[in-house]
C-alpha cells in the first residue's frame, strides 16, 4: 500500500506548499525535494504492482515498508509544522519574537530529520530502480491513466441484490421448508467459499412466501470466534429483545418463550468448527414441532451432519454454468449499458476472464466489478486478462486470485479505504457514514477542484461497492446504501494485506489503526505514537464496556486523526475522561455517538482546531454544546440527532462556513438569547444535508433556507409537537428549489405544506413521510398547468389517516419507480399487499410484492 501512502501525502504536501505557512516555508527546500523524490517513486511503485513483484520479493517488500514508514513520519512532521506555525501566529509579539525566536530545538530537529528522510528515500529509489531494471528518471503515466477515474461511477450503477443461476437452489429449499412437519427440520447448504451459500440462504430467508409461512425468523452469522452467549443474544435481537445482561440459562429460556407455539425459521450462517456442544445445548432448549426449520450454511459437510442434517436434506450448490457465468459478469461489467456488451472486441477477452473464474459467483462478481472501471478498449482488457492468468499461476484459487487482482488494480486512494475494513470483526455490519467520516478525517479522500469532501467520500464508498469488494446489507427506500459488510474471503485478503503494510494487525501492536472493543488492551495504546485511528468496531446492538484507566490512554496517542468511541459505556462521566483529548491537536474526526454517561463536553476540546467531523448523536444525557464549537472553522459535519436533553445549539453557527452536514439542528426561541436562531443557517451556503427538529414556539423565518444552493437533503422532524402554530410556520419555510430528497417526520398538520409541490421543488427525486397527522395533500401537490413531479422513490409509513388515489398519484409522478408503504390503512387503492399493516414495496413494471 505504499503507493496509496505516497499519493495521499503528495496531495496534502502540494496543498500545503501553496499556503505559504511559516514553518513549511522555513523547510520549503526539504519539502520540495521530498515532493520530487516521491513523484518519481510513484512510477516505480506502479511498475512494482504491474510486474507483480511486490508480493513475491522480500527485498522489495522491505524497501516498500521502509518507504511507507518514512512517509508517515514526514506527514507527522508536516502536521507539526502547521501546528507550530499557528501557535506562533497567535503568540507573535513583533521584535521580541525576532530577538528570541521560539522553538529553536524544534527547528533544528525538524530540519535534521527531513534531510535524513530525503536521503533515505533517495537510497530506496535507487535500489528499487535497480531491482525493477527501470531507468532512474523514467516516468510512467499508466497508473494515473488507469486509476484517475474517481468521477466515472460516483454512485451504485447496478442492483446489488443481483442473483443469477440460483433460482433452482432457492426453489428446492423452499419446497423442503413447506414440507416440514414434526420436530425441527434441519437443512444444510454445503460448499466451498465463494459458491453462493449465503446468497441462497438470504434469498430464501427474505422470500415473501417464507416470511408469511413462518411466524418468527432469525438470522445468525456464526463467526469463527463466536461464544455461545453471543449466538443466543443474536437470536434474541432477531426477536426484538436486547437482553444484554442475562446469563446463558436465562437467555435460552427467553428464546424458548418467544418461540413456544410458533412456527419459526433459524439460519445459522457460515458454521465452521466441528465442536458443536454449544449447538446441542441451544437445540435442546428450542420448542419442537409446528413445521419449524433450521438452515445451516457451512464449508464442511461433517458440520451439517453433526447439527442434525440428514443426507436427503443436504444441498450442494453447483458452479454456475457457462451461460450464467457470462450473464452475471455482463450484468456488472457492462452495468452502464444494462448488461449489454456494446464493444464486440471485448466479448472474447471477457469470456476468457470469466472462464478463469470456474463458475464461482464471488470471483465473477469481483472481476466484473473491476472491469466496470476499465476503459472499453481491447488493450486494457487484454492487459487485465493476462494479469489474471499470471495471478492464477501463482495462486490456483480463482476466488483469491480475482480478489487479489481487484485489490492490485484499485486506485491508490481506494486501497487505503479498502484496508480500513481490516479493523472490524468477522460478520460485522458497518455503517456507511462511519467509514466515510473516517476516510475524510484521515485524509484518504482526494480533495480536488473544491469538491465537497462528503460527496468525494461517498464516491469512494461507491467505488468499493461497485467493484463488489464490499457487500450491501441495508438500503433506504430510495436504494441508497446505509450499511455494508465484507465476505469472509475478502476479509482474509484485507487482513493479510493490512498486516503486511502495518495498516492494522490482529494483535493491535505496532500499527496505525486499531478497532476499539471491550477487549482492547492497554498495551495496544501505551506509547503507541503511530496510531492514526481508534475506531469503535462493535457489532450491531452490542456496546463496549471500557475501563476508565484505559480510556485515559487514548490521549497518549498524540498523532491520532480519528477517534471514534461510539456505543461505549464508561465507569465515570466522559467529561473527565475527555479532559486530555484537547491535546490531540491533529484530531479531525471525533465520534462520541451513543456513549454513556456523556453530559457535557470538556473545555479542553476547544483546542481541536483541525476538527472536521463531530458526532454526538444518541447522547440522551447531553445537556448542551459549548459555545466554543463556533470556533471549529474546519468543521464539515455535525450530528446532534437523538439528543433528548439538548434544547438548542449555541449562538454563532453562522460562522461555520465549511459545514456540509448539520443534523439535529434545534433553533433557539426568543427566551433563549444564548442559542442559535434558524436565521444563522443563511450563511451556511455549503450545506448539503440538513436535519431540523422543530417544536411549537420556535421562531422560523420565511427565507431561512432559500439561499442554501448546495442543499440536497432536508429532514424536518416535529416529534412531540402539535398545534396549528407550528404548521403555519412550516408553511413559511420554503426549501431551496434544487432539493433532491425531503423527509417529513411527525408532521402535525392535516394537509401537506403548501410548498410541497412540483413547481417549488422541481428537482425533488425522493420523498418520505413518516408518522404524524397528515390526511391529505394540499391542492398544489397535484401540480398546475400540467407540471409534474420528478419523484422516483416514495415512502409512506405510519400514516393512519392519509388517503391518496393510486391512479392520480401515478399521473402526477410519471418517473415514479419505487413506492414503499406500510401502516397506512387508507391507501387501499395502492398495489401493495397488506399496506395497512406490514406493507411492502411496489416497483414499476415488476410488481415484486
Amino acid at each position: 500500500m505504499a503507493d496509496a501512502v505516497v499519493q495521499i501525502f503528495l496531495e496534502r504536501l502540494l496543498i500545503t506548499l501553496t499556503e505559504q505557512t511559516g514553518y513549511v516555508n522555513e523547510f520549503r527546500d526539504q519539502f520540495e525535494r521530498l515532493q520530487s523524490e516521491l513523484q518519481f517513486m510513484q512510477s516505480f511503485l506502479a511498475d512494482a504492482d504491474r510486474l507483480k513483484r511486490k508480493r513475491n520479493s522480500q527485498t522489495l517488500r522491505t524497501s516498500m515498508a521502509e518507504l511507507r514508514e518514512l512517509i508517515y513520519e514526514a506527514e507527522d512532521i508536516l502536521a507539526d509544522c502547521h501546528l507550530q506555525s499557528r501557535d506562533e501566529d497567535q503568540l507573535s509579539n513583533g521584535w521580541l519574537t525576532f530577538l528570541y525566536p521560539p522553538n529553536i530545538s524544534f527547528r533544528y530537529q525538524t530540519g535534521k530529520r527531513l534531510r535524513e528522510i530525503n536521503d533515505k528515500i533517495t537510497y530506496i529509489k535507487q535500489n528499487v530502480a535497480s531491482f525493477l531494471n527501470v531507468p532512474l528518471f523514467t516516468r510512467t503515466d499508466t497508473m494515473d491513466a488507469r486509476n484517475d477515474q474517481m468521477s466515472r461511477w460516483s454512485c451504485p450503477v447496478y442492483d446489488h441484490t443481483l442473483v443469477v443461476g440460483l433460482e433452482g437452489d432457492t426453489r428446492k429449499i423452499k419446497d423442503w421448508l413447506f414440507e416440514a412437519e414434526e420436530g425441527i427440520l434441519a437443512i444444510g447448504v454445503v460448499g466451498m467459499g465463494g459458491l453462493g451459500k449465503t446468497t441462497i440462504a438470504q434469498k430464501v430467508f427474505n422470500d415473501r412466501e417464507i416470511e408469511n409461512w413462518f411466524e418468527r425468523r432469525m438470522w445468525v452469522s456464526v463467526s469463527q470466534t463466536f461464544t455461545e452467549e453471543q449466538i443466543m443474544r443474536s437470536m434474541l435481537r432477531n426477536l426484538g429483545d436486547a437482553s444484554a445482561g442475562d446469563d446463558r440459562g436465562e437467555l435460552l429460556r427467553k428464546i424458548n418463550q418467544y418461540l413456544l407455539g410458533k412456527r419459526y425459521l433459524i439460519v445459522m450462517d457460515d458454521v465452521w468448527g466441528e465442536d458443536l456442544a454449544w449447538w446441542r445445548r441451544i437445540y435442546e432448549g428450542l420448542p419442537k414441532g409446528k413445521g419449524s426449520s433450521i438452515i445451516i450454511t457451512t464449508r464442511n459437510g461433517k458440520v451439517s451432519q453433526k447439527m442434525g442434517v440428514k443426507k436427503a436434506r443436504m444441498h450442494f450448490p453447483k458452479f454456475l454454468s457457462e451461460d450464467d457465468s457470462w450473464l452475471l459478469f455482463r450484468k456488472i461489467a457492462f452495468a452502464a449499458t444494462e448488461g449489454e456488451c456494446q464493444h464486440p472486441s471485448l466479448e472474447g477477452v471477457g469470456k476468457e476472464i470469466v472462464e478463469k473464474c470456474k463458475g464461482l459467483p464471488l470471483a465473477i462478481k469481483a472481476v466484473g466489478g473491476m472491469m466496470l472501471y476499465k476503459p472499453p478498449t481491447y488493450n486494457e482488457w487484454r492487459r487485465t486478462a493476462d494479469n489474471f492468468r499470471d495471478e492464477l499461476a501463482e495462486n490456483d484459487d480463482s476466488v483469491m486470485a480475482s480478489l487479489q487482482l481487484s485489490y492490485d488494480e484499485l486506485p491508490p486512494y481506494l486501497k487505503s479505504c479498502f484496508l480500513s475494513f481490516s479493523v472490524y470483526p468477522e460478520d460485522c455490519v458497518i455503517r456507511k457514514e462511519q467509514l466515510v467520516y473516517w476516510w475524510i478525517g484521515e485524509g484518504f479522500v482526494p480533495q480536488r477542484n473544491g469538491r465537497s469532501s462528503i460527496e468525494a467520500g461517498e464516491d469512494c464508498f461507491s467505488g468499493l461497492t461497485n467493484r463488489c469488494l464490499v457487500e450491501v446489507v441495508d438500503k433506504a427506500y430510495n436504494k441508497m446504501i446505509s450499511t455494508c459488510k465484507i465476505h469472509d474471503m475478502v476479509r482474509d485478503l484485507v487482513i493479510r494485506v493490512a498486516e503486511e503494510d502495518a495498516f492494522s494487525k490482529p494483535n493491535g501492536l505496532n500499527c496505525r489503526h486499531l478497532g476499539v472493543t471491550s477487549d482492547v488492551e492497554s498495551k495496544q495504546l501505551i506509547s503507541n505514537l503511530k496510531l492514526r485511528a481508534l475506531m469503535s468496531t462493535t457489532k450491531t446492538a452490542e456496546v463496549n464496556n471500557i475501563a476508565s484507566n484505559l480510556a485515559t490512554k487514548f490521549s497518549e496517542c498524540r498523532y491520532l486523526r480519528v477517534l471514534d468511541i461510539s456505543r461505549s459505556i464508561f465507569e465515570l462521566p466522559l467529561k473527565g475522561l475527555l479532559s486530555q483529548t484537547g491535546s490531540l491537536q491533529h484530531l479531525s474526526y471525533l465520534c462520541l455517538s451513543n456513549t454513556h454517561p456523556l453530559i457535557h463536553l470538556p473545555p479542553s476540546l476547544k483546542k481541536l482546531k483541525n476538527l472536521q467531523i463531530l458526532d454526538v448523536s444518541y447522547c440522551q444525557n447531553l445537556k448542551m454544546l459549548p459555545s466554543y464549537v463556533q470556533s471549529f472553522i474546519q468543521l464539515r459535519a455535525l450530528d446532534v440527532t437523538h439528543c433528548g436533553s439538548l434544547q438548542y445549539l449555541p449562538k454563532g453557527f453562522g460562522k461555520l462556513l465549511n459545514l456540509e452536514v448539520l443534523l439535529g439542528f434545534r433553533p433557539a426561541r426568543s427566551s433563549q438569547p444564548e442559542g442559535c436562531r434558524i436565521s444563522e443557517l443563511k450563511n451556511l451556503t455549503r450545506l448539503r444535508k440538513l436535519g431540523l427538529q422543530l417544536t411549537c414556539g420556535d421562531e422560523i423565518e420565511e427565507d431561512a433556507l432559500v439561499n442554501l444552493r448546495e442543499l440536497q437533503f432536508l429532514s424536518i422532524s416535529c416529534f412531540d409537537s402539535h398545534g396549528s402554530d407550528l404548521v403555519a410556520k412550516i408553511d413559511e419555510l420554503y426549501p431551496p428549489e434544487q432539493l433532491d430528497e425531503l423527509s417529513l417526520n411527525f408532521y402535525p398538520g392535516k394537509t401537506s405544506p403548501v410548498w410541497l409541490n412540483p413547481a417549488s421543488l422541481p428537482m425533488l427525486r425522493y420523498l418520505s413521510v413518516c408518522s404524524g397527522n397528515l390526511s391529505k395533500m394540499h391542492d398544489s401537490f397535484w401540480g398546475e398547468n400540467n407540471t409534474v413531479w420528478k419523484i422516483e422513490a416514495l415512502l409512506f409509513e405510519s400514516l393512519s389517516d392519509l388517503g391518496i388515489e393510486w391512479t392520480r398519484l401515478q399521473g402526477v409522478m410519471p418517473s415514479l419507480h419505487i413506492v414503499n408503504a406500510s401502516w397506512c390503512p387508507e391507501l387501499d387503492s395502492f398495489p401493495i399487499e397488506d399496506v395497512g399493516f406490514r406493507g411492502g414495496v411496489w416497483i414499476k413494471e415488476e410488481h415484486s410484492r
